[in-house]
């Protein structure tokens, strides 16, 4: 059977075994579990093996730093090795467990982190889509592997496309425009498709402009014109149930016109239904009889499916494929754990430092006071792996100073809940919660901080509440409390409360997953399932004051770490984002005892995502930030604190002083709403790129080798950079620029570089970073493609993307855009700017139209040259009313064309021509009068 001749060329080899495939047996390998074909000798196949930052749901693995902490290294050869480690222990595992551990891996993310509410931050590396992509790049590279033929796993990018919310994550549609999508969105997935480090992408569960992700035209027209390799694309789980379901997106009428919309699409692998490929198989099957897709539409996904199988080697006789001699002895190997440990530390990134109270001196600092809920315990995230062990932030310093010398308390504060009807709420054994007239042991109370939740509790804080007889967090099984949990766990977390208040001044527990509130039975059981008219009414009595007990504590030590942050499980995950950026109120009142207390305090912050921490930048000598670091996090923290390693990380994303500094979480387009670093106007808390060193550094004047470039050209940007202080230090130096003139609105700054330096004490260094001018590019929406503007660019160089050191000036010589030329056409998707509108589909299979949200909205095409224009053909469709082409104001301008659509399908355009009342140039805008109207396009003869 050639193909299993490993001599031949993988396309011939994929053609050869396709051909020996009957139909059934083809639409079976279109779900995520593919059977096997015992005919053939082929072995069950599955796609989704999770990997983010290490090895997930298979038991003990390495745990690298969430990816945000990866991206935080600014390190794309630490990433590369970090995802080489993982596609190690993946080789291995899946030796041990074919069935268990696939080959085809689910990482990485590759969504830019254009909002830090989105609850899916911990799993994106920056803002920046060209350092997203950069590290995406690496990490998939090093998950693929370097073997010319074999593939070590085949790595999946997540998620495609405009995927930032998980509030309504299902049914909602992300705005992008043109720019938006090739300047923002695009240039993230490309690197890593275009260099082969990924062989595969998953589509995100929203829309885009109205359409579902699964369905985009994006997949064909973009992401498989990058490569001429063969691109697997998979469904997000139950996605392609989604696209017909009613409760859903209902875009499609049923299953089957939905399943055969997504394969010709170009999604190849449907992941629905968990283990039920049934399901899959028998709606692929009804649109292959219905005639609504053919056997060539089927077969075009499974050559890529058998590519991507072939390429792992599978097929293949085992001794040929270098990457299974892995073994089990792999999974968390020791140079694994020295992995884990550099990565945690050069993920960790110094936001404030003064006074000199960081490093610490090993000759005044020799007691240690540790505070905070996260300062004796790691947290995992949902895609985490198993951790192998754990060292904490108190057991990395109680190795450094011996536990005798290191202190701690939790903070959090003790309380006993007494019932309105007398007693209190207590813990029996086994665990049980019930009515007690006994003076209770009490719970010990975790703030996690506020979001609406699904019964919409603004601004109440989220909490778990912890047994003090045994030490296990309250649950619910069966409706029924207990405490017998570890902590808020699972996909569906049992262990989250809020105490809402009552008008009468008293309490009710409300249970987060079930929507009800607490009520205690006349057998005194403590159970959930009551409204809050039924809800029990307590008091709360606070017997031990955790900020009282902590600022104790720290009192005696030489020195206070505090380390607070969020629980990745609770308030800002998958499926829930948050509602403001501030740290949960507790934590925020325990920070500020423990530094009445003792001033030589330094907060750590162990996060998923960004705070709005003012009050602590304000007060505190010093400040850290640090991802969820995996299973090394306590002795990389203790080696940043003393001194033996540099901070090295920088931030990959904006730190904002307010959730108020935000525009609406669902609106995309980043230009219109000054998003992101790239167009806030505003000064933030800490800026992209922003993190200390140990050393001080100076920059010296920034020099150009060009001052002029063409289009093609590229220009050396060089600096020289000296290291002023006492201590060694590294360095990021980073290069940004600013087009100063342009036809549209362009970026404050963009990151085009960096490079890393480490220099000692005195020493200085220049430093080169090249610049081309094809980065400098924008999408040019009057052409439809890319363009080099000519302009004058400012070259900036700093430590940060407002810390900027020196400047200098680069000529452009591009190309000149004018006035917009017409007769022709003239899609609205490719205005300007707007006011008032939507961006929809259409039709179902491509194409982008605008849709009136208000009376009076409209869109603006900026200048526009009409001679020889006499009339114009409005699509419109949608709801009834006038549409009218203006004269250069929306409100008052001249109107030089109108029509009155009559309103009817949503897809149903009519072609309602006008003629102009003048031709000429002007700026050019179109109105709607009512909302509902669809315009698609203008054609002008």
């Amino acid at each position: 059977m050639n193909f299993r001749d490993p001599s031949s060329p993988v396309p011939d080899r994929v053609a050869d075994l396709l051909g020996r495939l009957t139909l059934p047996e083809k639409i079976a390998l279109l779900h995520q579990h593919q059977p096997p074909v015992p005919r053939l000798s082929l072995g069950g196949f599955h796609t989704g093996t999770e990997a983010l930052h290490g090895l997930a749901w298979l038991g003990e693995a390495t745990v690298f730093p969430q990816a945000v902490g990866l991206g935080a290294s600014w390190d794309p050869d630490l990433v590369r090795r970090v995802g080489s480690a993982v596609g190690d222990e993946v080789r291995a595992s899946h030796h041990k467990d074919p069935s268990g551990a696939g080959l085809n891996v689910w990482a990485p993310v590759v969504n830019p982190l254009r909002d830090p509410r989105w609850g899916r931050n911990e799993e994106g590396y920056s803002e920046d889509a060209w350092l997203t992509g950069l590290l995406g790049q690496a990490y998939a590279s090093g998950l693929r592997g370097e073997h010319p033929v074999y593939l070590k796993t085949a790595p999946t990018l997540k998620h495609f496309l405009g995927y930032n919310n998980e509030n309504d994550r299902c049914v909602s549609s992300s705005n992008l425009g043109p720019r938006v999508l090739h300047e923002y969105e695009l240039p993230a997935y490309r690197p890593a498709i275009e260099s082969g480090a990924a062989v595969a992408v998953m589509a995100s569960y929203n829309l885009v402009n109205g359409r579902p992700a699964h369905v985009s035209p994006h997949l064909r027209d973009d992401l498989r014109s990058w490569t001429g390799d063969e691109v697997l694309v998979v469904s997000d789980a139950y996605a392609p149930s989604n696209l017909a379901d009613p409760a859903q997106q209902a875009y499609f009428p049923d299953h089957a016109t939905s399943h055969a919309a997504s394969l010709k699409a170009g999604v190849d692998s449907f992941t629905d239904a968990d283990r039920n490929s049934h399901v899959t198989i028998g709606r692929l099957t009804e649109a292959l009889e219905r005639g609504l897709i053919t056997e060539a539409d089927v077969d075009a996904a499974v050559r890529r499916i058998l590519t991507v199988r072939l390429r792992l080697g599978e097929f293949d006789p085992a001794e040929a494929n270098p990457f299974t001699a892995l073994d089990p002895d792999t999974v968390n190997c020791p140079a694994h754990q020295a992995l884990a440990r550099e990565a945690a530390t050069r993920s960790i990134v110094l936001l404030k430092q003064e006074c000199r109270l960081l490093p610490f001196d090993r000759e005044r600092v020799r007691r240690v006071a540790v505070i905070g809920p996260l300062g004796d315990q790691l947290m995992a995230d949902w895609y985490s792996g198993t951790l192998p062990y754990q060292v904490t932030a108190r057991d990395g310093l109680a190795a450094r100073l011996g536990a005798d010398r290191v202190t701690f308390a939790e903070g959090a504060d003790r309380v006993a809940l007494r019932l309105a009807g007398g007693g209190y709420l207590a813990v029996t054994e086994p665990g049980e919660v019930r009515r007690a007239f006994a003076d209770p042991h009490g719970f010990d109370v975790f703030d996690w901080g506020s979001h609406p939740g699904p019964a919409g509790h603004h601004g109440t804080s989220v909490l778990a509440l912890r047994a003090a007889v045994n030490g296990r967090h309250l649950t619910v099984r069966d409706n029924v409390l207990v405490a017998d949990a570890p902590g808020p766990h699972g996909w569906a977390v049992h262990e989250t409360f809020r105490l809402v208040e009552r008008p009468d001044g008293t309490l009710s527990l409300h249970h987060e997953l079930s929507r009800s509130y607490l009520v205690v039975g006349e057998d005194g059981v403590a159970a959930v399932g009551a409204s809050f008219e039924q809800a029990a009414r307590l008091q709360v009595e606070v017997r031990v004051s955790g900020p009282e007990q902590a600022a104790a504590v720290a009192a005696e030590a030489d020195a206070v770490v505090v380390v607070l942050g969020n629980h990745p499980l609770v308030n800002g995950r998958e499926t829930e984002d948050r509602e403001n950026l501030a740290l949960p109120p507790a934590q925020e009142a325990l920070l500020r005892a423990v530094y009445a207390a003792n001033p030589r305090t330094a907060l750590v912050l162990t996060s998923s995502y960004p705070y709005a921490i003012s009050w602590a930048d304000v007060h505190l000598p010093a400040v850290l930030w640090s991802s969820h670091g995996g299973q090394e996090f306590g002795h990389a923290l203790a080696d940043v604190l003393f001194g033996d390693a540099e901070p090295a990380g920088r931030l990959p994303q904006t730190w904002y002083r307010s959730h108020c500094e935000l525009p609406d979480l669902y609106d995309y387009d980043i230009i219109t709403s000054d998003a992101t670093y790239l167009y806030y106007r505003g000064t933030p808390l800490y800026p992209f790129g922003h993190g200390l060193s140990w050393g001080e550094f100076e920059y010296g004047a920034v020099a150009l080798d060009a001052d002029a470039i063409d289009a093609d050209g590229m220009v050396t940007v060089t600096v020289e950079v000296a290291n002023v202080g006492e201590r060694a230090g590294e360095e990021v130096v980073q290069l940004y620029t600013h087009q100063q003139r342009s036809r549209v609105k362009q970026p404050l700054r963009r990151l085009r570089g960096f490079r890393r330096i480490r220099l000692a004490p005195g020493e200085r260094a220049v430093v080169s970073i090249e610049l081309a001018a094809a980065d400098l590019s924008f999408w040019d929406v009057t052409t439809g493609r890319p363009v080099v503007e000519a302009a004058r660019h400012k070259v900036m160089v700093g430590r940060s993307a407002t810390d900027i050191r020196g400047c200098a000036t680069l000529t452009v010589r591009g190309e000149r855009i004018g006035a917009r030329r017409l007769p022709g056409l003239l899609r609205a998707i490719d205005h300007d700017e707007a006011c008032g509108v939507v961006l929809v589909d259409a039709a179902p299979e491509r194409g982008d139209a605008v849709r009136a949200g208000d009376a009076g909205a409209w869109l603006s095409f900026g200048a526009t040259d009409l001679t020889g224009c006499e009339q114009v053909v409005f699509a419109v469709a949608g709801g009834a009313g006038r549409v009218a082409l203006v004269a250069d104001d929306p409100l008052d301008g001249e109107v030089l064309a109108e029509v009155v659509g009559a309103g009817g399908g949503r897809y149903a355009y009519e072609k309602i021509s006008c003629a102009l009342s003048t031709s000429g140039r002007t700026d050019l805008y179109l109105v709607y009068d009512a909302p509902g109207i669809i315009v698609s396009e203008l054609a002008f003869s």
